[in-house]
């Protein structure tokens, strides 16, 4: 039985520039650094020869997110749209999404809208494109 969710991985083409939008703007904390070769990493991703930078980070609740920089096996940037098949965004919970907004918008983060408030009334919601392409949904819970 599955006991909790470990942890979202994100493949990035560039991880400056994610680590800033993950750590600098997000506030995620970095919890662990590696460069991954070797047997155990190449059979697991049925890859060979597999050179990767992983980077786990925290938010501040103790959620989790790993980005994979692959050295050995560059991936098409491919723009995925909000529809298709598969996983389609992750979903993050803020304090205040205004404040999160205006950090994201001084860092030219392109978003879907402006801030909107659900139809019940519960939640503040807005999504946003990280620069891997990762489609993120901000939620404040009102």
């Amino acid at each position: 039985m599955i006991k909790d969710i470990r942890h979202t991985g994100i493949v990035v083409a560039d991880l400056e520039a994610s680590l800033k939008f993950y750590q600098d703007i997000l506030g995620f904390s970095i919890v662990k650094k590696m460069d991954e070769t070797g047997d155990f990493i190449d059979n697991i991703l049925l890859l060979e020869n597999v050179k990767v930078t992983t980077v786990k980070m925290a938010s501040s609740s103790g959620q989790m997110i790993e980005l994979l920089k692959y050295q050995s096996h560059p991936a098409d940037q491919k723009k995925h749209d909000i529809n298709d098949v598969g996983i389609s965004h992750i979903a993050f919970t803020v304090d205040d999404l205004d404040v999160v907004y205006k950090r994201l918008m001084d860092n030219k983060i392109q978003f879907n809208s402006s801030p909107q408030i659900s139809p019940d009334g519960y939640a503040k919601v807005v999504f946003c494109r990280a620069p891997e392409g990762t489609m993120i949904e901000l939620v404040e819970v009102l």
